[in-house]
C-alpha cells in the first residue's frame, strides 16, 4: 500500500527505492528496527474517526464519522507521505524517513494532522452539529 502511495507516472521501481532508502535512513538514525518504527508512525496517526460533509437543507454540516482501520491506515498513509513530500530537504527518501521517526516519536506534521481532526470533532459535538447519517 505504501509503495503504490508514493508510486507517480507509474515508477515503481522508483517508490521502491525510495521506500529501501527511507528504511535504511531509519536504521541509522534510530538503529532499532526500521519496520517497528512505520508500524509505530502508522499506528500512531491513524485516525478513529473521519468528517464528511453532509448537506441539510441549503447548509452543508461537517459530520464525524466512525472509519474502519483499513481506511484509518490508508488515510495515515496518505497523511504521513503529504507531511513528507512539504518537508524541506534533499530527496523523498530522507523526507519520508525524517517524517516517520517524528511520527514514531509523537511528532511531526502527521500527527499534527490526527490532533486537528480530533480537536475539530470535540468541537463539532460541542456544537451539537449533528446530522443522522
Amino acid at each position: 500500500m505504501l509503495v503504490n502511495r508514493i508510486l507517480k507516472h507509474g515508477k515503481k521501481s522508483l517508490a521502491y527505492q525510495i521506500i529501501y532508502r527511507a528504511v535504511k535512513n531509519i536504521q541509522q538514525k534510530t538503529e532499532t528496527n526500521p519496520l517497528s518504527v512505520l508500524r509505530q508512525a502508522i499506528r500512531g496517526v491513524t485516525p478513529d474517526i473521519a468528517v464528511k460533509a453532509r448537506r441539510v437543507g441549503g447548509s452543508t454540516h461537517q459530520v464525524p464519522i466512525e472509519i474502519g482501520s483499513t481506511q484509518g491506515k490508508a488515510l495515515a498513509i496518505r497523511w504521513l507521505l503529504g507531511a513528507a513530500r512539504k518537508r524541506p530537504g534533499r530527496n523523498m527518501a530522507f523526507k519520508l524517513s525524517s517524517e516517520l521517526v517524528d511520527a514514531a516519536k509523537g511528532s511531526g506534521d502527521a500527527i499534527r494532522k490526527r490532533k486537528r481532526l480530533i480537536e475539530w470533532q470535540r468541537q463539532i459535538e460541542l456544537l451539537h452539529i449533528f446530522v443522522n447519517p
